[in-house]
């Protein structure tokens, strides 16, 4: 599969300079979501580039330890352009969580300078953006720029739980990273839910309403 057919479309119609953009976090029941955007000078990309990064693809379907090295050589990549958001559930909660999703996506990309000439956006269409955009379903198995962004995404957010977990042990958020498994359920019924728990989520809106916990 040619992972730059999205980014070649694109060229092709005038745009230059292209970011893509994905998520990490919408379906936990803890924790932040993040969102990252990365766009890449067309020039080096076209010039040998990509080889940097082949087999970069969708990070779900990456292992932990594939993540992190694409991670580091993102970071590392002086023709990549990153821009990365986090909002936590203390938002969420307020706004829900596709806006909370659509404002770090916008973030995101407003951290990239320039602005991008356009966005290639995982999934559906996003409102609020800096730059014109198109949605791409599951695109960040088809398009290198998104698959970066969910790379950058997914280790930013696995990290932070990793930092939770050291603060609130009892809930095991190094396993499961905020998702609703049934140990994490299990802790929130035993322990409580704790300040990083997204309180209209069910089930712990269930679970503990009326909780001065939160």
């Amino acid at each position: 599969m040619d992972m730059l057919r999205y980014e070649k479309e694109a060229w092709q119609s005038g745009l230059f300079f292209i970011a893509g953009i994905d998520e990490a976090g919408r379906g936990p029941l803890a924790g932040p979501v993040v969102a990252a955007a990365v766009a890449f000078d067309r020039a080096p990309l076209e010039d040998g580039g990509e080889e940097l990064f082949a087999g970069l693809t969708d990070s779900k379907a990456l292992t932990e330890k594939r993540r992190e090295y694409f991670f580091e050589q993102l970071q590392g990549c002086g023709f990549a352009h990153i821009g990365c958001a986090v909002i936590g559930p203390d938002v969420i909660d307020e706004i829900n969580i596709l806006q909370a999703t659509w404002k770090a996506m916008g973030e995101a990309v407003a951290q990239i300078s320039p602005v991008p000439d356009m966005a290639l956006v995982d999934g559906r269409p996003v409102r609020g953006l800096c730059c014109k955009s198109r949605s791409v379903i599951k695109g960040d198995a088809q398009s290198l720029s998104i698959a970066a962004a969910s790379v950058i995404a997914k280790v930013t957010r696995d990290r932070l739980m990793v930092e939770l977990d050291t603060q609130f042990p009892q809930y095991g958020f190094v396993k499961h990273k905020g998702y609703g498994t049934k140990e994490h359920l299990a802790a929130i019924r035993r322990h409580g839910p704790c300040l990083h728990h997204r309180k209209t989520f069910r089930p712990v809106s269930e679970l503990h309403q009326g909780d001065l916990s939160f």
